[in-house]
């Protein structure tokens, strides 16, 4: 049996052109959703790979409906895979996990999200050591002042102990502990 999946980003768009491409395709039921494909809390894609079974095939009109990304794209096209499914994108023909060459094709993805994710990571980096460069500080700012730090430490020093330091600032008795320790 062939499923469908139509998404579209926002409510305000329609999903009609998507559902008359699938349905000329062959797809029996069509799973549509109105979400972001950032997120991956996707209920009706969840139910449409749920509903696939042994020789079973899930059709997008572009693999952008199905994922944002490859790595995210791998990912449920390993959840068809389990399921004994193959898949296919309309718009990608050779986006198809049916023909002879579906493992080429998970491998070429495979390299693709690996390649995917190194630019990240290297994205990432790069605006990190920007932002040190701008001053922008990392990390949770810190429970207490530079002045309320001092003041911890001189009623610690005078014989108050962590638990009444720590009710009267307003912090866990472990932020005193810290502040002790350092």
């Amino acid at each position: 049996m062939i499923y469908g999946y139509a998404r579209v980003s926002t409510y305000g768009q329609d999903l009609a052109q998507q559902l008359a491409q699938l349905t000329a395709a062959g797809c029996v039921k069509i799973y549509r959703e109105k979400i972001s494909g950032a997120t991956a809390e996707r209920p009706q894609l969840k139910r449409a790979i749920g509903a696939l079974d042994d020789g079973d095939v899930l059709m997008v009109t572009a693999t952008d409906r199905l994922a944002r990304n490859t790595r995210d794209l791998l990912n449920i096209l390993h959840a068809v895979e389990e399921a004994g499914a193959g898949f296919r994108s309309l718009a990608e023909p050779m986006v198809d996990t049916t023909s002879q060459f579906a493992e080429v094709i998970i491998a070429v993805l495979g390299i693709a999200a690996s390649w995917e994710r190194e630019r990240i990571t290297e994205r990432t980096a790069a605006g990190r050591i920007q932002a040190r460069a701008r001053g922008v500080k990392f990390g949770r700012k810190t429970a207490l002042t530079p002045h309320q730090r001092a003041e911890a430490l001189d009623r610690l020093a005078a014989g108050d102990t962590q638990r009444t330091v720590a009710a009267l600032f307003n912090v866990s008795q472990a932020t005193i502990s810290r502040l002790v320790g350092r």
